[in-house]
């Protein structure tokens, strides 16, 4: 089958007992057990739920894999890999990461022994030189958030397989639609269902997916053991979004190319970072490693923080607010929104600066988005026009 076909139909065959097409939301903490050890698969909620074992089989069949699991956040299932490592690991991280990413690394594994090296990791051979010994894991996201840098999957996991590392792929930006990275040698891959695969900011949510054995099992006992599993509506939810992920990414990428293309040639924009921009310093990686280029778009201001400030009070349609992904467009400042968690000096250091605005482009009609940004722009001009 191809996506858009298991994006409807993988995990999700007509209910055996009424014939309901759509998979039923399982809302029971138990299951009756007919004696002793005489059970039909299910005994307790967070350990098996019909609902959520549908929505595992979908996205492990979307990304390819031979195994999903799915959690209660996005964070949640990157803590859920983590207990993959022990005291004394050390981990190799891309240093353009999601700031709750940074924060759960900084703030809470470092505390339990773990050790974290930060690299651009859009170049492999940097990832290759911070390998340490006791390296057992290598994190990237591609496209990156905020700055959609990308990172050679191939080529990082290469670097992996000879030195016996995981490679963790967190590939929300992307969506299983516009990449999956297990087919490019990645060892796991590590959703926020939040965002485009829920596809309606109306759910929380994460998931990991792997084809290998072994992490699957360790992976799926710390599930049960640390108990952060989706409540069955959650995924219910995330199934109906994950349905119309195909023709949704196809419009955002569709109205993100024509925005990006449209402040690439704005005199109040410094600078345009989209994958999809023959002037993106990895375009031709995109091409290759991506089926699209997605629906986020991030670019710097003229004029400094003020100038953002100006932007992100006066559009309409972009609402401010944290988050992406939704079928609606949003705007947000990383500085004091997402990635707030990372100090400020490395914030700059990695280009994640006070004019940075980040975009996750909806699927409105194009010319009304153009409009409102049109109409948000135009005070920046102005005022990067005085700053001169």
């Amino acid at each position: 089958m191809k996506f858009s076909t298991k994006a409807i139909h993988a995990g999700q065959e007509p209910d055996p007992t009424t014939g309901a097409i759509i998979p039923p939301v399982y809302q029971t903490s138990t299951y009756v057990q007919e004696g002793l050890n005489q059970h039909k698969g299910f005994e307790y909620a967070r350990t098996q739920n019909p609902t959520r074992f549908a929505l595992e089989e979908c996205l492990a069949a979307l990304e390819g894999a031979k195994y999903g699991l799915c959690f209660g956040s996005g964070l949640a299932a990157e803590g859920n890999i983590m207990n993959l490592l022990s005291s004394g690991d050390h981990v190799i991280c891309g240093d353009d990461v999601y700031g709750g990413t940074y924060r759960l690394f900084e703030k809470v594994w470092k505390r339990y022994g773990i050790t974290f090296t930060y690299v651009d990791a859009s170049d492999a051979s940097k990832v290759k030189a911070a390998i340490q010994p006791n390296t057992k894991m290598i994190w990237i996201e591609t496209p990156t958030n905020p700055l959609l840098r990308l990172c050679d999957i191939k080529a990082i996991a290469e670097v992996a397989k000879a030195g016996k590392q995981i490679t963790v792929v967190d590939n929300t930006f992307a969506s299983p639609y516009l990449q999956n990275p297990i087919a490019l040698g990645a060892d796991i891959v590590v959703h926020s269902v939040t965002k485009y695969i829920g596809g309606h900011s109306d759910v929380i949510g994460g998931a990991v997916l792997t084809s290998r054995d072994d992490l699957y099992e360790t992976l799926k006992f710390h599930q049960n053991a640390v108990g952060a599993v989706p409540g069955p509506w959650d995924c219910w939810l995330v199934l109906r979004g994950v349905k119309t992920l195909a023709v949704r990414m196809e419009a955002h990428q569709k109205n993100a190319m024509t925005i990006a293309q449209y402040l690439e040639k704005h005199p109040a924009v410094e600078k345009v970072m989209y994958p999809g921009l023959p002037s993106h310093p990895q375009h031709a990686l995109a091409k290759a490693q991506m089926n699209g280029f997605g629906g986020m778009v991030s670019f710097v201001l003229k004029g400094g923080e003020e100038s953002a400030r100006q932007f992100l009070g006066s559009t309409k349609l972009f609402s401010l607010a944290e988050s992406l992904g939704g079928v609606e467009s949003l705007v947000c400042h990383p500085v004091s929104m997402t990635h707030g968690s990372i100090p400020k000096a490395e914030r700059d250091a990695r280009g994640v600066v006070d004019a940075l605005v980040r975009l996750s482009v909806g699927i409105e009609d194009i010319d009304d988005l153009v409009k409102d940004l049109e109409a948000g722009l135009a005070k920046v001009t102005v005022m990067a026009g005085s700053a001169k």
